[in-house]
């Protein structure tokens, strides 16, 4: 059986349990991850006994290729055109919808066209009804991931030989984007971040010129792509000699990542989780420094679920992808981060990325 039949038959058993005949899936990351499909345009209708791609002209001949277990609904004119067609497809009382994944304007068109032609028809919001199957990754999801986190080590110990004092932050940003292309990277799954000196206390600064000095802390978080599937990992670096404070909260943030690496367990909410690493650095008189949450899952999305922070209650459990990631932010000085990408097992968790701290 293919990965795609398996997702789909779990998520009709989720859609009995919420009562629902079918969904129409509009977040491209859930289309792909139930059919294949990452065309730039297209839609899914999935009941019971219907599995439908809604796409147009450009995609119709690649979604018969990538997408075996579907049909082909080809679009043509409008929302209000072709929706109340496709609606008229299949027999329906209770569709849901993906909250977050259609906006308010084309709720109102697929409102709309439903009143065309099934006016008793009820439309449902729904939310985490995909994700809450995208976050136990199968065995070949795992596969893609641990690829993408081993092009992203390769590459920051490429950037480790290269880098140096004079260096803009843009430069050393490019150098890595050029380097996880070469090494087989699609698209990259977010921005790369390089932030020296005082913008190391910015958790999400974007490259800029800014020349980097000798002495000062230097965060880099990056990622590759394979298969659709990204990696996430932060570095510190310091080029010369560091300070003293870089050296105080260098240690107390790999205390705090080693502790959190060390302790978690199945079955730990997030919240729990989290507190792991957040008690190190609370302890060390850092609390207000450390902002963000310790971590979040990594798959389709750079950020999906689990969460890992401190309102989390989430369950942990075996089959999770997710960052481990403290971090210390000194205004005015710079900052600490230093992340690592983690499978969750039924031992604890094993680390995927393996560049050196």
């Amino acid at each position: 059986m293919t990965s795609v039949k398996k997702r789909l038959g779990k998520l009709r058993q989720n859609l009995i349990e919420r009562g629902l005949d079918g969904i129409f899936v509009a977040h491209p990351k859930n289309r792909y991850y139930l059919s294949g499909f990452d065309g730039s345009a297209g839609y899914l209708l999935i009941t019971q006994e219907d599995a439908i791609v809604a796409t147009d002209f450009r995609y119709i001949e690649e979604v018969k290729v990538v997408a075996p277990d579907y049909r082909v609904f080809r679009i043509t004119g409008s929302t209000l055109d072709w929706f109340p067609r496709l609606i008229a497809e299949v027999d329906l009382n209770r569709l849901g919808f993906e909250a977050e994944g259609v906006t308010f304007n084309l709720y109102r068109k697929l409102s709309q066209g439903l009143k065309k032609v099934r006016p008793q028809l009820e439309f449902v919001p729904v939310e985490g009804l995909v994700e809450s199957l995208r976050v136990i990754k199968e065995p070949e999801e795992i596969k893609l991931i641990t690829e993408a986190a081993e092009i992203t080590d390769k590459a920051f110990e490429y950037i480790e030989g290269i880098i140096h004092p004079g260096m803009t932050e843009k430069e050393v940003a490019w150098e890595l984007e050029k380097f996880h292309r070469e090494q087989g990277s699609q698209p990259l799954p977010f921005e790369i971040i390089v932030a020296s000196g005082p913008n190391a206390a910015l958790p999400h600064a974007r490259p800029s010129r800014r020349q980097i000095g000798s002495g000062e802390p230097v965060v880099i978080d990056m990622g590759a792509r394979v298969g659709g599937y990204g990696s996430d990992l932060s570095r510190t670096l310091c080029l010369g000699e560091p300070d003293k404070t870089f050296k105080k909260v260098y240690d107390i943030v790999l205390r705090a990542q080693l502790s959190a690496i060390d302790s978690i367990r199945e079955g730990m909410s997030g919240e729990e989780a989290d507190n792991l690493a957040r008690r190190v650095i609370e302890e060390a008189g850092y609390a207000e420094a450390f902002g963000h949450s310790l971590g979040h899952g990594v798959g389709l999305a750079p950020h999906e679920a689990p969460r890992l922070s401190r309102n989390s209650a989430e369950s942990l459990s075996a089959g999770m992808v997710f960052t481990i990631e403290p971090g210390i932010y000194l205004v005015g000085w710079g900052g600490v981060r230093i992340e690592d990408l983690v499978l969750m097992t039924e031992d604890g968790v094993k680390v995927l990325s393996k560049g050196r701290k």
